[in-house]
């Protein structure tokens, strides 16, 4: 009779624990997902035909909406973006917070300046490469933003000095992350 009973006592103990078990597995299938949307987001983004190194698009998953964010230097970038993240599989909505930038001569010029200064400034050409740069440079009414990742502090320092040295730059915000730290 004890055994009977110890063998009942097992039996519901491995059941409980499968259930707990794929439980877990469903949670975890859940990011899962969302980290599979925001890899695809990702791509959609960096495969837009116009989207070059004075663009900027952020997003964020949350559930099955993705908020689009950043500033882009012509609108069919902005309907682009929107268009091509809507088709992704498990996305119901975007939301889409892109800023189009004003068009002008001043900042055209400020653009074409910034870059000339930054691609002949030694090793700091190879962040700005025509596919899919890893610095983004934006640049709206004479403020300027760099955007995205560098891999030391001192690619990070020279290019803020050389974005300030600039003629017509009034204002100059650093948001690029160095590789090393972001690991942190």
């Amino acid at each position: 009779m004890k055994i009977f009973r110890n063998f009942i006592i097992l039996g519901l103990a491995i059941i409980t624990l499968s259930f707990v078990t794929s439980a877990d597995a469903q949670s975890f299938s859940g990011t899962g997902a969302g980290r599979v949307i925001e890899d695809q987001v990702r791509t959609k983004i960096l495969r837009l035909p116009r989207y070059e190194v004075f663009d900027s698009i952020g997003y964020q998953v949350s559930g099955n909406t993705v908020t689009l964010s950043g500033k882009v230097r012509n609108a069919i970038n902005r309907s682009d973006a929107a268009r091509s993240v809507k088709k992704i599989p498990g996305v119901n909505s975007v939301v889409n917070n892109i800023e189009v930038l004003p068009l002008g001569s001043f900042d055209e010029s400020i653009r074409v300046r910034l870059y000339q200064t930054l691609a002949r400034s030694g090793g700091l050409s190879r962040y700005l490469w025509t596919t899919n740069p890893s610095v983004r440079l934006i640049v709206d009414r004479g403020h300027v933003s760099l955007e995205g990742f560098v891999s030391n502090r001192g690619d990070y320092n020279t290019m803020n000095v050389l974005a300030h040295g600039v003629s017509g730059v009034f204002s100059v915000q650093n948001n690029l992350v160095v590789d090393k730290e972001r690991l942190r």
